[in-house]
């Protein structure tokens, strides 16, 4: 049995628009993380990231995790749930006590948590994450460790993000209906940040962009933290709904049409290559697309007009948001696609020229167990949400009694935690 091997096993959901998925995940005594199981299915009552039919929803998560399950070989009682809509924003609160110029000990740094803990004002929206990122003496950042070092004013700089109450709340009841415990909300493009970014583009800056059936997420990391967030409403679905209307097909034709035969790069070749509206298990006797031939086959080009089109909309949305966020100029990196619709071939050489920055696709990283199938952008915040639950930040909020509604916590067993992990750190 997979428990008997692993001192550890996490389970996570992401709920997605095209898509609900489910990783099961063991850690092995010698500290190595292994994929026990996945597994997916065509999302059900979910839109653009906010449960719409809960009993649709219900159904669609449990079948995703028993799929898992059954690759695993074992089952969970629990998992950490990945949150795309819920109206996620980022903030950065920064907090300073006096030292008086001492040496710093441990209470120091217990005092600094309590005073961050008790700064964070939500205005009546519930907080998700609440983690110290790192401390500043005397407003000098990138401290990892301030014990035993003297300054006037110790700070720390917490991110804490932030969510609508109901769509959280509406995302947890489904996983509970599906017999689920809730670990933890995590937003995810904290979760995909984990798997895909490494800790060095999170230090300099990066942009993550999460594209998404119905939406996507911009995401601005710098200093270790995620500093920005901006969701865009459109995704790789507003696509296939622009190919189906486009020939007058059905949307499953349309997404054929867009994974398999789409581009965000023209060739010469593409007004020569006609390309079969139907697939192998179609009905051949359906309605033939506009602009078909006699074996209701398109011009290859037509096709790639559609895409690039509409990822020139998303382009654009995306360069604005990024701009909003300070992501520019002298400042500006890196960005890093990822989630489903970053699949779409040729979309880092077209987004690299629109936005004129690097661009690369983000990946979940080369776990061991992981199948081919699962380790493409569309399961990076999958994979996110286990890297995450393997190492459990702390959260500030766990020192008091201020908790997520949402969340199930082991009351003095997190406030332990937080102080053993002062102990080992500090």
């Amino acid at each position: 049995m997979a428990s008997a091997r692993f001192s550890k096993i996490f389970g996570a959901v992401n709920a997605g628009s095209f898509r609900i998925s489910a990783m099961i995940m063991g850690l092995g005594e010698n500290g190595e993380l292994q994929v026990l199981g996945s597994g997916h299915r065509a999302s059900q009552g979910i839109k653009r990231g906010y449960v719409t039919d809960m009993a649709a929803a219900t159904y669609a998560i449990r079948d995703a995790v028993e799929r898992a399950e059954k690759n695993a070989g074992t089952s969970v009682q629990s998992v950490w749930v990945g949150c795309t809509g819920a109206g996620l924003a980022s903030e950065v609160s920064k907090v300073e006590i006096d030292i008086g110029g001492r040496r710093i000990e441990e209470e120091d740094i217990e005092q600094l948590l309590v005073a961050a803990r008790d700064a964070i004002q939500p205005d009546g929206r519930m907080v998700l994450h609440a983690q110290p990122a790192h401390y500043t003496l005397d407003g000098a950042h990138g401290v990892a460790n301030p014990k035993g070092l003297h300054a006037e004013q110790l700070g720390v700089d917490v991110h804490v993000m932030l969510a609508d109450g109901a769509p959280v709340r509406n995302l947890t009841e489904a996983v509970q209906n599906a017999h689920l415990d809730v670990e933890a909300v995590v937003a995810a493009p904290l979760a995909a940040g984990h798997a895909c970014l490494t800790d060095e583009e999170r230090e300099l800056g990066v942009a993550m962009v999460e594209i998404g059936g119905d939406a996507t997420n911009v995401a601005v990391y710098a200093a270790g933290m995620l500093l920005g967030l901006k969701a865009l409403p459109f995704g790789s679905s507003d696509i296939t709904d622009a190919i189906a209307s486009a020939f007058g097909i059905r949307r499953f034709q349309a997404e054929r049409l867009k994974c398999v035969s789409g581009s965000a790069i023209a060739s010469p070749t593409d007004h020569r290559e006609m390309i079969p509206v139907n697939g192998p298990g179609d009905d051949q006797a359906g309605p033939v697309a506009r602009g078909a031939d006699d074996k209701n086959r398109i011009a290859r080009a037509e096709l790639v007009s559609i895409v690039t089109h509409n990822l020139s909309h998303l382009t654009n949305e995306i360069s604005r948001a990024l701009k909003e966020m300070g992501f520019a100029g002298a400042r500006r990196g890196t960005v890093v696609l990822t989630g489903g619709g970053a699949e779409i071939a040729g979309l880092a050489e077209f987004t690299q020229g629109a936005l004129g920055m690097p661009v690369r696709i983000g990946r979940p990283p080369a776990l061991k167990g992981l199948p081919e199938a699962h380790a493409t952008p569309g399961f990076t915040t999958l994979a996110g949400l286990c890297l995450y639950a393997a190492d459990d930040p702390v959260d500030i909020r766990a020192i008091g009694p201020r908790r997520q509604a949402s969340m199930r916590y082991g009351g003095a067993q997190k406030v332990s935690r937080i102080f053993q992990a002062l102990r080992e750190y500090f």
